[in-house]
């Protein structure tokens, strides 16, 4: 399972960085989208929004690359995804095997990881949680602060 994890980590950071630097150095051909797809880029083209998606996939990539703050890359690169699996869901289908892959891949990594994000699944926060510290609760000398 060890190898299955860092095989799975190396691919998609490598997926992610190289699409990302892609979306700035164009080194790989990209076919161009007719109607709906074409439309939908070229808005995200011409707001210049692409700067924050693929610096969003360079910086995720890397953290999974260099095997550090790997929860992080994962909290990075999954919004992403989402929005390329439902590009190629809906509007083109032609890159749609990539996405895919690139999926199996995440969710292969997150439950790996899906102890770091334990406490983002919890139905009702508990009440020491939700309370204020004592410490934050008393001022400087020591008195309490409470109305």
């Amino acid at each position: 399972m060890k190898y299955i994890f860092t095989i799975s980590r190396i691919l998609l950071g490598l997926i992610f960085v190289i699409f990302g630097l892609n979306g700035f150095l164009h080194f790989i051909p990209s076919p161009q989208f007719g109607g709906v797809a074409g439309q939908f880029l070229g808005a995200i083209f011409s707001s210049h929004f692409y700067v924050i998606v693929f610096l969003t996939q360079i910086v995720g990539g890397l953290l999974l690359l260099a095997n550090r703050y790997v929860p992080l890359g994962l909290l990075l690169l999954g919004p992403v995804l989402v929005n390329i699996l439902s590009f190629h869901f809906f509007t083109s289908i032609t890159n749609l095997p990539m996405a895919l892959l690139a999926t199996v891949l995440w969710f292969i990594l997150f439950f790996h990881v899906r102890d770091a994000f334990s406490g983002v699944f919890v139905q009702q926060v508990p009440e020491k949680v939700r309370s204020v510290p004592e410490e934050l609760k008393r001022g400087p000398r020591g008195e309490s602060r409470a109305a």
